[in-house]
């Protein structure tokens, strides 16, 4: 498995400064809490007595990855926090299941280019992929993220937009949108021409193919804002009775009778109808959007990046908002979620993966940590490749100093957010054994149950695991990433039979080490004893003692160290490098690992 022979402790990056809507920012800070100050005092002078309303919003367009995790996760943290401190809240989630199916998305099971005749339909108006046990494309890509937020603890309040519009929950709000259509229009000129200013196009870079997804998930920035129309602007579109389309054109509206009339680019169809009664039907985002903060009283909503250019749907509903009577939400533009190993994952599965894809391989808590420790304006990436290890290792790390009470308060902060929420702890692993242990176990063994718990009852033998049941979800989490990500190239096959050859060929000093390293094997059979033996052989073999620290040995015992290592790895596995020795030696056992080193 491709797991280093020798590997250095790595660093975890530093904490920044988060930022908040209002107070100083200032090292090592809790931007949640934070943000909860500012929420709080924000709903006090909205809404007082009222409960707290944050919200997020997603288009289940596709698969709903881990970028748009994000638009979830960092009102989902603030929300928490401020249930921990006595108050009500609301996380709204707005199923935008009533836009406009774009395109089709790379990569999905079950689907064609027939799938492309639906396009400009709701998304709930659209066939699920073939063999799904769900009723539309909508509800077969909610579920999967329903699915991933239960496993994460995030509490929320679903709502269909199609539900609202079609039932005519919004009835009001689109008659006075059409009323004021153009107030409307004049606010969005403004900005129709509008581009960056220079400095801030110069600064931008290409997004990479995660941040292109992440863009064209959000909902907004391809959206038209209802102009165009032959008979002047209109923030509504009319599905087409037809052919259930959107790509229709409002050719007259009257005030008083709310008779609508419009025709279908599509297949010719005209239709006039009451708006008062008409339910067929959505405002064009930029208007639906503000239209909704007034309409719950949202007081906390992020919005991606993509939405502070001028222009943007966020910008321009600051504006809009007020037509509705209410107030654009506090929030911070949030940065890209990139995804390390990404090109590997493109080019299997033609998109980028998906929350369920990283709960497959990380428990849930490492998976809130990622979210909570850095500020929202922070790119971060998630591992599906080797980094996953170190990952671990560094949330391990925190954990033991959160126990020792040695940890930096917003380090401590951010990884009570990861462990549970108000309503208390996630379940978590009884006993979390290090991931890449677990990884290179399940690497050597294959999965195989039997084997893993024999080498496991011996990593610690004092404190043997006497059933696989306390190691899990963490081992079931580390077998899948071994199974899918790591490439069958870089998997551990251990020898069958000695390599005669390389054994004929060993000089003096290579005779000595592997002599070393047999005679310690019994008494030094454990996770720790070995890793003592392993390292101490060739100190032993240049005239030190086994536990002689780095600072007492000279340079060159590194490099020696690195030859045995390679030695090892070359008698038992056919390679140069494999799962860190101690594990290995584990895995293969004495009596197998005596026969492939000659003796």
């Amino acid at each position: 498995m491709g797991g280093q022979t020798d590997p250095a402790e790595p660093k975890g990056p530093p904490i920044v400064a988060a930022q908040s809507t209002g107070a100083e920012t200032t090292e090592n800070s809790d931007w949640v809490s934070r943000y909860a100050d500012d929420v709080i005092a924000e709903s006090e002078r909205r809404a007082p007595g009222k409960p707290v309303v944050v919200a997020s919003g997603l288009s289940p367009s596709g698969p709903i990855h881990l970028g748009n995790l994000r638009e979830v996760m960092t009102p989902h943290l603030v929300a928490d926090e401020i249930r921990r401190r006595g108050y009500e809240v609301r996380h709204l989630i707005s199923w935008d299941d009533y836009d406009r199916y774009r395109k089709v998305p790379n990569g999905v099971p079950g689907t064609d280019a027939s799938w492309a005749d639906h396009i400009g339909k709701p998304l709930t108006a659209v066939p699920a992929p073939a063999g799904s046990a769900y009723p539309n494309w909508a509800e077969h890509f909610k579920a999967a993220m329903v699915e991933a937020l239960g496993e994460l603890g995030v509490e929320f309040d679903g709502i269909s937009q199609t539900a609202q519009y079609t039932s005519g929950v919004y009835r009001e709000q689109i008659l006075h949108a059409m009323k004021h259509r153009g107030d409307i229009d004049a606010i969005l000129e403004q900005y129709r021409t509008k581009k960056a200013p220079a400095k801030q196009q110069q600064k931008q870079k290409p997004l990479d193919e995660a941040e292109v997804e992440a863009a064209e998930g959000s909902g907004a920035a391809s959206e038209d804002d209802g102009s165009g129309g032959a008979g002047g602007y209109y923030p509504y579109k009319p599905f087409c009775g037809q052919c259930g389309k959107d790509l229709t054109t409002v050719t007259s509206y009257d005030d008083e009778t709310t008779e609508l009339s419009y025709t279908c680019t599509v297949d010719g169809y005209a239709e006039t109808v009451r708006l008062s009664e008409f339910n067929r039907g959505k405002l064009v985002w930029k208007v639906d959007w503000p239209m909704r903060w007034a309409y719950e009283g949202v007081i906390f909503e992020p919005s991606g990046v993509d939405h502070s250019s001028p222009g943007s749907s966020f910008q321009v509903g600051g504006q809009i908002v007020s037509i509705f009577g209410g107030e654009r939400p506090i929030g911070p533009m949030y940065a890209f979620v990139g995804i390390s190993g990404m090109a590997k994952m493109s080019s299997s599965k033609g998109g980028v993966p998906t929350p369920g894809d990283a709960l497959e391989i990380m428990e849930p808590q490492l998976l809130r940590w990622l979210y909570a420790r850095r500020r929202p304006n922070q790119s971060f990436k998630i591992a599906f490749d080797q980094e996953i290890q170190r990952l671990y290792d560094e949330w391990d790390k925190l954990a033991v100093k959160v126990t020792d009470s040695a940890v930096l308060p917003a380090d401590a902060a951010a990884y009570s957010r990861a462990v549970g929420t108000a309503a208390g702890e996630l379940p978590r692993t009884e006993r979390p054994l290090p991931y890449r242990t677990l990884a290179s176990v399940a690497d050597v063994t294959a999965g195989d149950a039997e084997q893993t718990l024999r080498i496991l009852t011996e990593l610690d033998p004092e404190n043997p695991v006497t059933d696989l049941s306390v190691v899990r979800p963490r081992l079931d989490k580390a077998e899948t990433w071994i199974t899918k990500y790591v490439a069958a190239e870089s998997r551990t096959i251990v020898r069958s039979e000695p390599d005669a050859e390389a054994l004929a060929a060993l000089d003096e000093q290579g005779r000595k080490s592997i002599a070393l390293l047999l005679d310690g094997l019994d008494s030094h059979w454990s996770l720790d004893g070995l890793t003592h033996l392993v390292y101490g052989v060739p100190k032993v073999q240049a005239g030190f003692p086994a536990d002689a620290t780095a600072k007492e040995l000279p340079a060159e015992i590194k490099v020696a160290q690195r030859s045995f290592f390679a030695l090892l790895y070359h008698l038992l596995v056919g390679r140069d490098t494999g799962p860190r020795l101690p594990t290995l030696l584990l895995a293969v056992g004495a009596d197998r690992v005596r026969k492939l080193l000659g003796a």
